[in-house]
């Protein structure tokens, strides 16, 4: 009887174990057999950097071992091997494993030419991106999808998980404040896999063009109430899940003095500056690969260690303003927290309204009682445009 009990058991345990693994996210890059059949024999272009693999394999490298044609390859902020710091020019060049040329579209040039298509019959776009409107890839996306319109090239989307895609806040972008770091009224976190955002440029009209032109490989098994946790690092100063969940928090930071971390062990993972209350934590930015020349770079940093935090949010959950505001109460020098008469912090926020609620002094919850009615009206427009269920 013993035995029989233990058999059960044991036949209990490898079907929940097959059954995880069936429900294991697959990302549409993987799913090879639904998207080879449209690049054979065409001329490819690939935008990719080191998140565009196969399994453990670049995507590049695995078309070129199936005889898929490429001809050229585009590459985002970070470079197409991802080591570039943020904002720094991206020089095109050719890659060292397979001679392909490498296109930047970072920088002065952030749209393929008719040139650079002119001998390319399909476009392939592959990129994780990390759900926050300031995270640039997206806005690459745009662009993409612009030339691929604009010189009648169709374009295959390989999609993957959103690891911020289980919730949707903060406030949506007013159109004056358009930037690179902001190109569309969404909000700071938006809730959306990159296939799901190419759908919403197409039908609301953000972008004109054909949706006949755009296919999308979806992920197998995801939901927006799915916890991906990335393979690669999506960026040098993003190294793991932590500063994933924290990277909405504290990228506003990059608009006043306060140091995130870059040039440390734990980027967006702690804040600090020299001047701040000394309550025993302390970080010196250095010279670090991603982070050549960091803010506040040898200078000791008092501050808060986030590394250590529980940063998980369920779904419906919330943006946070709680450290902007508490740097702005400790911040000695208030007429100069906001670096540049505030204008890189109003980018990043996409208006200057709430660089203004933290100088009159509002409260967290006064603050995003004023996202409404746009943010309600935005979670309405998403919804028309997903592909995974909420």
């Amino acid at each position: 009887m013993m035995r029989l009990s233990a058999l059960i058991l044991c036949l209990l345990l490898l079907t929940a174990a097959a059954s995880r693994a069936q429900r294991q996210i697959i990302p549409g890059a993987d799913q090879m057999e639904r998207y080879l059949p449209l690049l054979k024999g065409k001329a490819v272009a690939v935008f990719a950097n080191p998140t565009s693999v196969v399994g453990n394999t670049h995507l590049v490298d695995t078309l070129l071992r199936r005889g898929i044609t490429i001809r050229k390859i585009f590459s985002p902020e970070h470079g197409f091997r991802g080591d570039a710091d943020a904002g720094a020019t991206i020089a095109s060049q050719k890659d060292p494993a397979t001679g392909l040329p490498v296109v930047s579209l970072y920088g002065a040039k952030t749209k393929p030419t008719p040139a650079d298509l002119k001998d390319v019959d399909l476009l392939l776009f592959d990129i994780q991106d990390v759900g926050v409107r300031f995270y640039t890839y997206i806005s690459s996306l745009q662009k993409y999808m612009e030339a691929a319109i604009e010189n009648h090239k169709p374009l295959v989307i390989l999609d993957r998980p959103n690891p911020n895609g289980f919730y949707v806040d903060g406030p949506v972008l007013g159109t004056q404040f358009r930037s690179f770091v902001g190109m569309q009224p969404i909000p700071i976190v938006y809730g959306m896999t990159i296939g799901e955002y190419a759908r919403m440029l197409l039908g609301e009209h953000w972008i004109a063009g054909d949706a006949a032109q755009l296919t999308i490989i979806p992920c197998l098994h995801y939901t927006h109430q799915s916890r991906y946790i990335l393979p690669v690092k999506p960026s040098p100063n993003l190294p793991d899940i932590q500063s994933i969940y924290l990277y909405p928090d504290l990228c506003l930071f990059e608009g006043t003095p306060i140091s995130v971390g870059r040039g440390t062990a734990k980027p967006f993972q702690q804040w600090g500056h020299p001047s701040l209350p000394d309550n025993g934590y302390h970080f010196t930015p250095e010279s670090t690969p991603g982070a050549l020349h960091p803010p506040l770079q040898g200078l000791i940093c008092n501050g808060y260690d986030l590394s250590g935090i529980d940063t998980r949010k369920e779904p419906g959950g919330r943006w946070t303003l709680k450290w902007i505001l508490q740097a702005w109460a400790a911040y000695p020098d208030k007429e100069h927290f906001f670096t540049g008469n505030g204008s890189t912090f109003d980018r990043l926020a996409g208006s200057d309204v709430l660089r203004q609620q933290i100088q009159k002094g509002m409260t967290e919850e006064q603050i995003r009682a004023s996202w409404e009615p746009a943010l309600s009206n935005f979670k309405k427009i998403r919804k028309k445009y997903l592909l995974y269920a909420d």
